[in-house]
């Protein structure tokens, strides 16, 4: 069965990637005329954007990364910015 929400019930929900970290919190949806495009997550302390983006406060999720949503967003880990590669690349660099 379908369930309809409001895009204002979304706002401030907690965002998990499907690997279980916390990402951060809902702060508002991008909508075009007819449907979702995606979602403004905020950076919150102790969450996984934090330690990624240090100072930036959110990134912008496309909905179609988007697997699930109830209590929480499930979002798939290809929405994660990488960072670990920059680690590793600054490392053979040295």
């Amino acid at each position: 069965m379908l369930k309809l929400r409001q895009i204002s019930d979304m706002y401030n929900i907690p965002v998990y990637t499907d690997t279980g970290e916390y990402f951060g919190d809902v702060e508002e949806g991008i909508i075009t005329m007819t449907k979702v495009f995606g979602w403004r997550v905020k950076a919150t302390k102790n969450s996984f954007l934090t330690k990624v983006l240090g100072g930036a406060k959110g990134v912008i999720v496309p909905h179609q990364l988007v697997k699930a949503v109830g209590d929480i967003m499930i979002i798939s880990k290809a929405a994660v910015p990488s960072y670990e590669d920059k680690e590793e690349m600054a490392q053979a660099e040295e």
